[in-house]
C-alpha cells in the first residue's frame, strides 16, 4: 500500500511539475483520472487520520480533576499525582496550582535561594469548608490527577454552576477554592465536591493553600447571586 500511493504521488508530482510553465497543456483523460485519485486520497487521508497527530483516536482535551487521586469512568487517566505551587507568603514567583506527577524525574542541586515549589495543604476546617464538602482534611495534603477525555475539543470550567449548559459534557463538579484573601495570589481550581487528601498525614507543613471562598455582594449582583455562600463549579467538555 505504500509503494502504490508513493508511486501515485510521484506520478501527479511528475504531471504537475512539468506542466507548471503550460499554458495550453491538455490533460489526458488518464491523467486527469490519476489527478483526481489524488486529491481524493489526500481528502480522505486528512480527513481519518487528522493533520496534527495521525490518528483521529488521539484526538481529545485534557484537564485536571483537583483533589482526587483517579478521574472519573469512561475518561482516560494521564498521571496521578500531588498538587503543588508557591509558599502562601511568597511575593512573586509562580501564582498557579500545579498538578505535580507522583513519577517525577528530578533535576540537578541549585544553589541559588528561589523556592517556589511546595506541596498543598487544604485549609478547610469549619469555617472555610463548603457545606457540601464531606470531610474536614484541614492541614492535609492535596492529591489530583490528570485526565484525558477522547473525542472532545475542548473543556470549560463554569464557576457558579454544578451542571453544565446544554450541548455540553460533565465531567465532574466541586467548589471554586483559592488561597485565603490576605495571602499570595493564587489561581481559582475547581476542587471536586468529593475531594480526598493524598494521605492521612496532618503535620501544618503549609505551602500552596487552598481555602473555600465566598460571595461578596455589592459589584456582585444579587439577585441572582447569593452573599456570603460558597461557590459551586462545574468542569465539562464538547
Amino acid at each position: 500500500m505504500l509503494l502504490s500511493n508513493l508511486a501515485v504521488v510521484i506520478t501527479t508530482s511528475f504531471v504537475l511539475v512539468q506542466c507548471h510553465d503550460c499554458k495550453d497543456y491538455d490533460l489526458s483523460a488518464s491523467d486527469q483520472s490519476l489527478i483526481d485519485m489524488m486529491k481524493h486520497y489526500l481528502h480522505t487521508s486528512r480527513k481519518e487520520q487528522g493533520l496534527s497527530t495521525g490518528k483521529q483516536g488521539a484526538s481529545g482535551v485534557t484537564y485536571v480533576r483537583w483533589g482526587k487521586k483517579e478521574c472519573t469512568k469512561q475518561v482516560d487517566i494521564v498521571y496521578t499525582g500531588q498538587v503543588g505551587g508557591n509558599y502562601f507568603t511568597n511575593k512573586g514567583g509562580g501564582v498557579n496550582y500545579l498538578c505535580l506527577p507522583n513519577d517525577p524525574e528530578n533535576g540537578e542541586p541549585i544553589k541559588g535561594d528561589n523556592d517556589q515549589l511546595f506541596g498543598a495543604e487544604y485549609q478547610i476546617a469549619s469555617s472555610f469548608r463548603p457545606s457540601g464538602m464531606k470531610g474536614d482534611m484541614t492541614q492535609k495534603e492535596v492529591p489530583c490527577a490528570v485526565c484525558f477525555q477522547r473525542k472532545r475539543s475542548t473543556v470549560l470550567m463554569i464557576p457558579g454552576r454544578k451542571t453544565c449548559y446544554k450541548g455540553w459534557t460533565f465531567e465532574y463538579t466541586g467548589y471554586l477554592m483559592s488561597d485565603y484573601k490576605d495571602y499570595s495570589y493564587k489561581d481559582y481550581a475547581c476542587v471536586d465536591k468529593d475531594a480526598e487528601p493524598v494521605d492521612n498525614k496532618t503535620s501544618d507543613e503549609n505551602g500552596a493553600l487552598f481555602y473555600g471562598i465566598s460571595t461578596k455582594c455589592g459589584s456582585l449582583r444579587c439577585p441572582p447571586y447569593k452573599n456570603g455562600v460558597s461557590v459551586k463549579c462545574v468542569v465539562c467538555t464538547k
